[in-house]
């Protein structure tokens, strides 16, 4: 565990679902916010799971893991679930919400855009592994599905809000007084740049810190007691509270990545100055 005066960062090797199912005796409160992007059962090479199981045998999986998020989750909390896919199996991230359907309520779906043409600068942003196909155009994005106990989960919509670009709105519309408007559903955040993959991107999928952090802040970070990341990977959730000051609690079957996920956020809070203890 990683203490601060204001947060701690709790991290646990093992099952997912074992430690959310100890969790109430463990000592953690209900996670008010679950940010996490499950093995999506596509072959990625971890070094510890098997990503290839048969179809059902990962749905039934699925269910049990999504099943004891569910329970941890506060009554009012936000399960932000990344789930991305391959071309030629299309269906697995949507089967996946569809299992999660059975224990919570889909309140918004969120596109993570990754890369973006422009033509009309003719511009190109963002990276993305290109695809080399006939048939298949390069795939730019992935899915956030936002699931809620009840689906009235109220946020803090502004909080990732974009300035408004005819700026008459602003005088125009009462809700519009801060000069932001919701940003929406697509979120572009690309990856950044990275010179050696073993070095700066040790696991085979990961996402950015950027997206966990405007998960928390869109669910509302006055009201985020704790983030909780089932596959804590290298730490992006992790990091990301680090940068909110909100607590953590994650877990992971890898010893590897656990470990770097635990250095990953204790740099962030000392190149943020933060003081810190290890207990």
């Amino acid at each position: 565990m990683l203490k601060t005066r204001r947060a701690s960062f709790t991290f646990y090797l093992g099952d997912c679902v074992r430690m959310m199912t100890s969790m109430a005796a463990l000592g953690h409160p209900p996670a008010s916010v679950i940010v996490t992007s499950p093995p999506y059962n596509l072959g990625v090479d971890y070094r510890t799971y098997d990503d290839q199981l048969p179809r059902e045998e990962y749905l039934q999986w699925t269910n049990r893991w999504i099943a004891a998020a569910a329970g941890v989750l506060a009554k009012d909390g936000s399960l932000f679930l990344n789930v991305g896919h391959k071309p030629t199996d299309p269906w697995v991230a949507m089967d996946v919400a569809q299992t999660a359907r059975r224990h919570l309520y889909l309140q918004n779906l969120i596109h993570w855009i990754k890369s973006i043409a422009i033509d009309e600068r003719d511009l190109a942003l963002g990276h993305y592994k290109p695809i080399n196909s006939a048939r298949f155009v390069n795939d730019c994005h992935e899915f956030i599905f936002h699931f809620t106990p009840t689906g009235r989960t109220r946020l803090d919509r502004r909080a990732i809000g974009v300035p408004y670009q005819d700026k008459s709105n602003v005088a125009r519309w009462q809700s519009a007084g801060a000069d932001l408007r919701c940003r929406g559903n697509a979120w572009f955040i690309p990856y950044e740049t990275i010179q050696n993959r073993d070095k700066d991107r040790p696991h085979p999928a990961t996402f950015p810190p950027k997206v966990p952090e405007m998960c928390v802040k869109l669910h509302g970070l006055e009201r985020t007691r704790t983030v909780m990341d089932p596959f804590a990977g290298l730490g992006s959730t992790a990091v990301a509270c680090a940068r909110l000051g909100t607590s953590f609690v994650g877990v992971d079957l890898d010893k590897h990545y656990l470990g770097e996920a635990v250095s990953r956020t204790a740099a962030t809070l000392k190149n943020l100055g933060e003081v810190f203890s290890v207990e």
